[in-house]
Formats: C-alpha cells, structure tokens, sequence
C-alpha cells in the first residue's frame, strides 16, 4: 500500500531515572495502518494458504485479541483494503477525467493507471482479481464486482465524450460504447491475473501504450 508511515523505532533511548528502555505505542490509527499493510504484503506471498488472523498477528508481532481491537473481523481488514483500492482509484479517475477533455486520451490514461496500480501493489492485485476473496465472506466478492461495475461505467463515460467528439451517431455510439468499455475491463483483469499467477513476473504494463491504443481503435 501507498502512503506507508514511517517506521517507529519501538525502543525510546534510556536515560538516567528511566534504566529499561520503553516500548513505544503506536497509535490507534497507525495501528490499523499497520495491520493493513502487513496483510497486504502477506497477500504477495499466499503460497496457496489462506491468510489467517493467527497468521497475521504472528507477523506484527501481537496477539489476536490486539488485531480485534481495530477490526472486528478478518472481513472487516478485507473491507479496509477494498476502501484503499477504491478510494485511490477513483481518485484517481476522477482526476483524469477532469484535467483531460479528449475522450480517448481519458479512457487511455485510465487504461494505464489501472495496470500500474496493480503493478504497484501486488498485493491488491490479488484482491482486485478476487483470489484473496474467495474463502473469505461472500459480501467481499460483492462489492469488489461493484467497484468493476464503476470503472466500466467511467470508461463509458469517456467513450461517449470520444464518440461525440468524432460526431458519431446515437445507434453507433451506443453499441460501440457498451462493447469497448466491456472489452476494456476484460483486458485489464486479464492483465492483472496473469500478474499475479506468473509470481509477479509478467508486469502489467508490458506493451501496455499499443495494447491501450487497439483497445480503443
């Protein structure tokens, strides 16, 4: 994940009345950051196992009633990242859309932002293609195909703008856009699984600008 606070050096320096040296507290909000991002980085190494909470306290360090102080469930922490993915990414959309006039050169650069997000945090990547999800609470699943639901959407969006801007008619736009925004999505999440099932190998913006541009002829 992006924004990733600074580290705590979690032992203070001792001094003359204080001879043990004190673990520092992260605060509550921190703390949730933290379980966040180490549940991310675990998703880049699933070695076919499902990440339990167990698993998860282990690796920060606390026990599990701690991880139930800041997420009520596994679900929840899901849900944390599925709100990172989404906020980040339509923050993003909608930063394009409103700095380009050219629907085309919108639809691209979405196109392009979406496979470096992933390429950018793999862990994500796993649960935008819904692997992370699928033992996990069917609610996830969900809402991770309503988030497809709205980048296809906004391509649409841009494809209209595209249409109109070249003149075509209502029938031909319609149908054109309906199917390219379709066809879009399809790739991206193609793109993203072949990410994620290669290792991380094979990046998602390999011949990404002319794979962009024939999605869009």
């Amino acid at each position: 994940m992006d924004h990733t606070p600074a580290p705590d050096d979690s032992r203070s320096s001792a001094g003359i009345d204080d001879p043990a040296p004190r673990r520092k507290i992260a605060k509550p909000g921190e703390r949730k950051l933290q379980i966040l991002q180490t549940l991310a980085t675990m998703l880049e190494h699933p070695k076919g196992e499902r990440i339990t909470t167990a698993a998860l306290a282990r690796k920060l360090d606390v026990s599990e009633a701690a991880l139930y102080r800041h997420f009520a469930s596994k679900a929840q922490m899901f849900e944390g990242l599925i709100t990172f993915i989404e906020e980040t990414v339509f923050g993003l959309i909608n930063q394009i859309m409103s700095s380009e006039e050219n629907g085309l050169k919108q639809a691209r650069r979405i196109i392009l932002m979406l496979l470096n997000f992933a390429e950018t945090n793999r862990g994500m990547t796993c649960v935008l293609i819904g692997d992370a999800l699928v033992i996990e609470d069917e609610r996830l699943t969900v809402r991770m195909n309503q988030m497809m639901d709205r980048i296809e959407a906004s391509l649409k969006q841009c494809l209209k703008v595209a249409a109109a801007q070249a003149g075509s008619d209502g029938e031909t736009t319609e149908r054109y856009v309906s199917e390219r925004a379709n066809l879009i999505v399809a790739a991206v999440i193609g793109r993203w699984s072949r990410f994620a099932k290669s290792g991380f190998k094979k990046l998602p913006k390999e011949y990404a600008e002319t794979q962009a541009m024939l999605l869009l002829i």
